[in-house]
């Protein structure tokens, strides 16, 4: 069943600009870097192909995935992250970051993919990138835990952080239904089945076992994301959503402003309110999450670009920077509000329970 409540376009939203720049952001090679001269990583790359595919921008999305299935390692993994836009583009880290495998990131193009999919009917693209999700669900499930939980990260020396983190863990969820989709499109169904037990395991993980998680580093419950992320992904649905969000709204929520990234700083970010606005259709609240989208579009400069947030004590757009994916975020949230792709429904209607 769909949740769309909106009949407005991309134009009428005033996105076209947001997906204008991230076209022009985007490398020769498909690689989408935060910003021009930036760094990138795959997660967030994938969100802006994402946005992308829903303005029909078929060649960049196409080409963003294709970038993916050549940077892949053997293992299925790519690094976390890569270096600026300086030639070097396999050190695996930036800003002083060592090299490292995440597994939320590396598995979130089987998302990516399937979304690409449900935009376009493009089953030879689907089949075309089916090794690469293939691999890159094989990486993750290779880093779960007994008790459910997906391990963050393998460093470069190829030793496994044994903890894990509530967000990145919702991620992996929604890409192990999606991967599973893929499969059960294709006829794979021994991977199917083999995913959606990782996901079951994870669910659970994720629902009843908050010991398993931030075990070793200072608890990541100050985040927006640790909130609304586990309603995002399909993890926690029904009343049980509607109540984790309700509970977390006086918490992380500006009225007029937008949603906090982290709950006790006076910042708001653009990207993790239109995930908010997502998750607010995900149960049920349309009128909301579409009150909560207008109030965005004041924190984009004169061409239309959202930036990163606003620093509402000091008045401020804090960091001075436009992310590409924060556009993607924009655009996948007016989908989901507006129905202006195939792949509106994505993250408001689970698609296994």
């Amino acid at each position: 069943m769909s949740n769309v409540s909106s009949g407005k376009s991309l134009a009428d939203w005033g996105l076209e600009p947001a997906v204008d720049y991230i076209e022009r952001v985007q490398r020769s090679d498909g690689l989408i870097l935060w910003y021009p001269d930036g760094p990138a990583d795959p997660w967030d790359h994938v969100e802006s192909a994402m946005g992308l595919s829903v303005a029909g921008r078929r060649d960049g999305a196409r080409r963003a995935y294709r970038w993916i299935a050549d940077a892949q390692h053997d293992d299925g993994a790519l690094w976390a992250t890569y270096g600026e836009a300086d030639g070097d583009d396999n050190d695996g880290a930036h800003a002083g970051d060592e090299p490292r495998k995440e597994t939320h990131r590396s598995a979130y193009v089987a998302v990516g993919v399937w979304h690409h999919y449900l935009c376009t009917g493009d089953r030879a693209f689907l089949e075309e990138l089916w090794p690469t999700v293939r691999d890159a669900l094989a990486f993750a499930c290779d880093q779960q835990a007994p008790t459910g939980e997906i391990y963050w990260t393998v460093g470069a020396d190829g030793e496994v952080y044994e903890d894990a983190l509530l967000s990145g863990c919702a991620s992996i969820y929604k890409s192990l239904a999606c991967g599973a989709a893929i499969a059960g499109e294709l006829d794979h169904e021994e991977r199917r089945d083999r995913w959606l037990e990782a996901r079951t395991s994870l669910g659970e993980a994720i629902r009843s076992r908050p010991d398993r998680f931030d075990r070793t580093w200072e608890s990541k419950s100050r985040y927006a994301m640790d909130w609304f992320y586990p309603v995002l992904c399909g993890a926690v649905t029904g009343e049980t959503a509607g109540q984790r969000l309700e509970d977390g709204m006086d918490r992380f929520l500006e009225e007029g402003l937008g949603c906090r990234c982290v709950s006790d700083e006076p910042w708001v970010t653009v990207a993790e309110s239109c995930e908010l606005v997502i998750s607010l259709a995900a149960v049920g609240r349309h009128e909301r999450a579409r009150e909560v989208l207008e109030w965005l579009f004041q924190w984009t400069d004169d061409d239309g670009v959202f930036w990163t947030g606003y620093q509402f004590e000091d008045e401020a757009f804090w960091p001075g920077e436009r992310p590409t994916w924060t556009c993607g975020a924009a655009v996948l949230a007016a989908d989901a509000l507006s129905g202006l792709s195939g792949a509106a429904d994505l993250f408001t209607d689970p698609l296994v329970e």
